[in-house]
C-alpha cells in the first residue's frame, strides 16, 4: 500500500545487527515478507518472544518504516540477498512466514531457518494473528501468548479521535480481491447520510484508477509512508476494506475493521484478528468456488455490506473523546 520513500533501498551504508553475547542461544532474526499484512502478523512471533526474554532482530521496509511504533524491537530495513548470508549467518535461528520468499534459499543454508507455510494453511478456523500466537507458544514453548504485535503509537496521537471518520481502503495487492468502485463509491454515500465520513485511502501508483471519479465521491489520500497511514488510521473511528494489509494494520492499532473477501476460507484465516471486525464473503447461494470466483462481486451487495458495517458499528461506539465504548487496544 504505502511505499516509504524515506527509507533506502538497500542496506548498505547502515549498521545492521548480527546475533552475539552470551544470550546468542535465544536471539532470532526475523525476515519480513514486502506484503504489509504478513509483516504485522509476523509481528505477533517476535513481539511473543520479546516478551519471553528474547533478543529479537527484525528485517523489513515496512517494520523498519515504523520502528518508532515497536521501540521495544531492534528493526532494520529488508535484507539484500547479497548480504543475507553475512548477517543472518551468526543468528541461531531465522524466522520468515514464506518459505521461499523474500530470502528464496534460506532453508537450503541456515540449520536454525523457521517458516510458517503449515501454521498458514492449517484447517482451522482461526485467523491469522491466533495462528501464529499459538505457533510462538508451541514452536518455542512459551508457557503464554498475546494475540498482539506489541505495536505502540505515538503518545502526540489519540486514538479513534475523528469519531466520524471511517478509513475506507477500495484496493488490494491484486485484482481478484477488489470489490467493484461503484460499490465503494456507493458505500461512502450511504455512509454520509448517516453522518458519517468515509475518506479512501491509495497508493499513489492506484490513483488513475480513480481519477474520472464523479464530484460527490469521497476525498482520496495518499501517504509517503507506512508510518503515515498508520497516524492517520490510528484517529479514524472505523475502517472498510478489501483483502489487504491495510485491513491488518487497522485491527493492530485497535479500529474496528470490516472487510469484504472473495472466498469464506480466506476469510476466515486472512480476517484482521487484533480487534473487533466483521467479514462479508459471497453468500451461501453462489454455488461452486469457480462461480465465486467469478462473480463474488456481484453478489455482495452494498446493503449486505452496509447491514454488517452498522453491526459492527453498535459494537464498538466511541465517544466524543475518542474512546472506544466496549474495548480498549492493548
Amino acid at each position: 500500500m504505502a511505499r516509504d520513500e524515506t527509507q533506502p533501498a538497500t542496506s548498505a551504508h547502515m549498521k545492521i545487527p548480527t546475533a552475539s553475547g552470551a544470550d546468542r542461544v535465544r536471539t532470532v532474526a526475523f525476515v519480513m515478507s514486502p506484503a504489509l499484512g504478513d509483516t504485522l502478523n509476523l509481528l505477533v512471533v517476535a513481539h511473543n518472544l520479546w516478551l519471553a526474554g528474547w533478543r529479537v532482530n527484525v528485517f523489513g521496509d515496512h517494520a523498519h518504516s515504523l520502528a518508532a511504533w515497536f521501540p521495544h524491537l531492534t528493526i532494520a530495513p529488508a535484507l539484500m540477498p547479497g548480504d543475507a548470508r553475512h548477517v543472518l549467518a551468526s543468528y541461531p535461528f531465522v524466522v520468515q512466514m514464506h518459505r521461499d520468499r523474500p530470502l528464496a534459499d534460506l532453508r537450503g543454508w541456515h540449520p536454525g531457518f523457521i517458516d510458517l507455510h503449515d501454521v498458514e494453511y492449517a484447517k482451522n478456523g482461526d485467523c491469522m494473528a491466533r495462528r501464529f500466537a499459538d505457533f510462538a507458544a508451541t514452536r518455542f514453548g512459551l508457557p503464554s501468548v498475546v494475540v498482539s504485535n506489541g505495536i505502540s503509537p505515538p503518545t502526540s496521537l489519540r486514538g479513534r479521535r475523528h469519531t466520524s471518520r471511517v478509513a475506507v481502503h477500495p484496493e488490494a495487492s491484486t485484482a481478484d480481491k477488489r470489490w467493484t468502485p461503484q460499490r465503494f463509491v456507493e458505500l461512502a454515500r450511504h455512509l454520509r447520510t448517516v453522518g458519517l465520513r468515509a475518506e479512501f485511502a491509495l497508493d499513489a501508483r492506484e490513483l488513475p484508477r480513480w481519477d474520472s471519479r464523479d464530484a460527490g465521491a469521497p476525498p482520496l489520500r495518499t501517504f509517503a509512508s507506512t508510518a503515515a497511514l498508520a497516524e492517520w488510521l490510528y484517529e479514524s473511528a472505523w475502517f472498510i476494506g478489501n483483502d489487504s494489509g491495510v485491513g491488518h494494520l487497522a485491527s493492530s492499532l485497535g479500529v474496528p475493521t470490516l472487510t469484504v473477501f472473495r472466498r469464506r476460507r480466506i476469510a476466515q484465516r486472512w480476517r484482521p484478528g487484533f480487534a473487533p471486525g466483521a467479514i462479508v464473503y459471497p453468500p451461501w447461494w453462489v454455488p461452486t468456488a469457480g462461480l465465486k470466483e467469478r462473480w463474488w462481486r456481484e453478489s455482495i451487495t452494498v446493503r449486505r455490506v452496509l447491514a454488517s458495517f452498522h453491526a459492527l458499528r453498535s459494537r464498538t461506539a466511541v465517544q466524543s473523546d475518542g474512546a472506544a465504548s466496549e474495548w480498549m487496544v492493548q
